[in-house]
């Protein structure tokens, strides 16, 4: 029995030194420009699937390619239109390409190409050309290319339609350029019209997430459906092909049920067939091969209601999901244990189905700029009633941690060796658990009180939803109960992320923030106002910013006490989501979400960012699955290939899955 351990540990340790060595030497950096760096992720265990589970794999992630189109006209009327002139003059472009008006124009297209149109992917704001406005004209002339000339004001005022999406003080439907409504809808228009159409019954449907609210030329509201046979039909339908042919090698009747009801909810637009769908698929627990595809989070549209089109194709690690299991199993002790008033609490909580994947295919709102962890669906009664699914994309995660490592950011920020050395040691394992417990339980727990809409908070909702999960984290890595479960090593790890979530809220993030500019991203928002508001609310000095020869570092000497604020706050924002406190919601964010509280750090902390020459944006070219055939036809297996760079991919999308007209009307 010793000698088969040994020998067990030693092909483990060589598996692992073999793993080791593959990252080492594999090329994530792919291209970089701007504030972006391109990387490209591994799809380790890929070739341990059945040749049906490949089959799957390639089937959904055609499937997750052929809605590319919506989600660049969702993302602004015109991102088509001028994508495809960009493209068309890049491909004919007879000139000098090493010209500097040339590079910048490049330089331009990938930025189009990776924000999937005009607006910065995070921030929402307009980027400009760099490049003269004269020298593109003339270019397009000189190649005698047809082009709508109304695309020039788009690109090159800065005051036409210069956000995707508009922020409080404004009319943020009228003045929000993203694509979700039409361009003379208002406010008030849209509000009174969602406030009348609402379900308010105990199993509502989502109201808004498959539509654009339209104005006739009389004055009239009304709405157009993404589905076969109305907006969106070209794209929907190839959408619809390769689901109908992934349902050929489902890998049980319940995924294949799945299947069957979103292609009939593509085909209708239903959404009462849209929530069954959700619901044969978060019960589908035994398929090893998964998928998102369709109108899924709401958080571009300005009112929180229309779902941006996504897709991701990914299947099961099996051994690295075991520590989800664990958070799962113990469910219940955490919503027992939570810091909130106890009727917010959830006295049956339902755990995600969570698992850690391996992503195979990002398309829509996830290429090239993917989430690390998702979690689905997001009707709340759904989850009460038949659970969750969550997922960690453990490759996504790794590829990211492997492109920045040795980056001299860390050095640069924190605030000694002593803290450099224990989030070097304790870094990867707290981001991992941090993650999972986020997906698992943070973004499922808790509960309404009775009467309360799920949609009370309105556009604060999914922005509170997220704090809330983050706090919940927060609050749990500290206890003990972890390194009791194994989850974590010793009660010292979690101070690694607690550091850095601090560094991050109150410090780094602003790095990526021209001063003077509000925070726009959600996922900054959400560190911000956690952070500003534990900095405004501590009763000693258990965190403070100081200077240190002239640069901004965060220093932290009392962690149990910054554990207790996080309950606090944790106590607050579960009452305001639970009790439909929407004054509350709006005070909060406006007070520590959108507007950065310390100008005096801004500049600092932005000018060491460019001295770094550090990218704080990350995103992926996908890798190409290719089916190889006998010499009768038959499938024999399928292959995958990571070779692409990000303008080849980029072309060839727009080549083999460009399915909508310029315009969508």
């Amino acid at each position: 029995m010793k000698k088969t351990l040994l020998i067990i540990s030693v092909a483990l340790l060589a598996l692992t030194s073999c793993q080791k060595e593959a990252e080492q030497t594999f090329q994530y950096n792919v291209d970089r420009f701007y504030d972006v760096e391109v990387l490209r992720y591994q799809v380790p265990g890929f070739d341990q699937l059945t040749l049906k589970q490949k089959q799957l794999v390639w089937y959904l992630s055609e499937a997750a390619l052929q809605g590319r189109d919506i989600f660049y006209d969702q993302n602004g009327a015109y991102n088509l239109r001028i994508r495809r002139t960009l493209e068309e003059l890049y491909v004919n472009y007879k000139g000098d390409r090493s010209q500097n008006d040339f590079q910048k124009f490049e330089r331009y297209l990938k930025r189009v190409w990776f924000s999937n149109g005009i607006y910065h992917h995070r921030s929402g704001d307009k980027f400009r050309p760099e490049f003269p406005r004269e020298w593109f004209v003339r270019a397009l002339a000189e190649t005698s290319i047809q082009y709508d000339e109304d695309i020039l004001p788009i690109m090159f005022d800065p005051m036409v339609a210069p956000k995707r999406k508009a922020r409080d003080g404004r009319d943020i439907v009228l003045h929000s350029y993203g694509n979700y409504y039409s361009p003379d809808v208002t406010y008030k228009e849209a509000h009174d019209w969602y406030l009348a159409h609402r379900d308010t019954s105990a199993t509502p449907l989502p109201v808004g997430l498959n539509t654009k609210l339209c104005k006739d030329e009389n004055g009239k509201l009304y709405e157009r459906t993404y589905c076969i046979g109305s907006l969106y039909s070209p794209a929907i339908e190839k959408i619809v092909y390769w689901l109908e042919k992934a349902q050929t090698v489902a890998e049980n009747e319940q995924q294949e049920k799945a299947l069957e009801l979103l292609i009939d909810f593509y085909r209708s637009g239903n959404l009462a067939t849209f929530n069954d769908y959700n619901i044969a698929w978060v019960n589908d627990l035994n398929s090893r091969v998964d998928h998102i595809n369709g109108f899924i989070e709401a958080t571009d549209d300005p009112l929180g209601l229309t779902g941006a089109w996504e897709g991701l194709v990914h299947f099961r690690d099996m051994e690295a999901s075991k520590r989800m299991e664990v958070i799962a199993a113990n469910a219940q002790w955490f919503e027992d244990n939570l810091p909130v008033d106890p009727r917010f609490r959830n006295p049956h909580v339902r755990a995600a189905s969570a698992t850690v994947v391996t992503a195979a295919m990002l398309g829509g709102q996830l290429y090239p700029a993917s989430y690390n962890a998702i979690t689905l669906p997001n009707a709340d009664w759904i989850r009460a009633n038949y659970g969750t699914k969550a997922v960690t994309l453990d490759n996504i995660l790794n590829a990211k941690g492997e492109a920045r490592r040795g980056n001299g950011f860390n050095h640069e920020f924190m605030f000694d060796q002593v803290i450099y050395d224990h989030y070097s040691r304790y870094a990867s394992v707290c981001s991992n658990v941090d993650w999972d417990l986020r997906e698992c339980l943070g973004n499922t727990g808790g509960q309404r009180l009775p009467g309360v809409d799920e949609d009370a908070l309105h556009e604060y909702e999914q922005l509170l939803l997220l704090v809330r999960g983050r706090l919940f984290s927060l609050y749990f890595m500290a206890n003990p109960k972890l390194v009791e479960l194994g989850l974590l090593p010793d009660a010292e790890a979690y101070k690694a992320l607690y550091y850095q979530v601090f560094m991050e809220g109150l410090l780094t993030q602003l790095g990526t923030i021209r001063p003077g500019k509000e925070i726009e991203e959600q996922t900054d928002q959400v560190l911000h106002l956690i952070a500003s508001w534990v900095y405004e609310n501590r009763q000693a000095k258990e965190l403070e910013v100081i200077n240190r020869s002239g640069k901004w570092y965060l220093r932290i000497t009392d962690y149990e006490g910054l554990h207790t604020l996080i309950g606090e706050l944790l106590h607050e924002v579960q009452r305001i989501i639970s009790e439909g406190d929407y004054d509350a919601a709006a005070h909060l964010v406006a007070d520590y979400a959108v507007k950065v509280k310390y100008a005096q750090w801004h500049e600092n902390i932005y000018q060491r960012y460019e001295m770094l020459d550090f990218t704080p944006h990350q995103g992926f070219v996908n890798p190409v699955y290719k089916p190889k055939y006998d010499e009768n036809g038959n499938l024999i297996d399928v292959v995958v290939e990571l070779t692409e760079s990000f303008v080849e991919q980029n072309l060839r999308y727009s080549s083999d899955y460009s399915n909508l007209p310029d315009i969508n009307n």
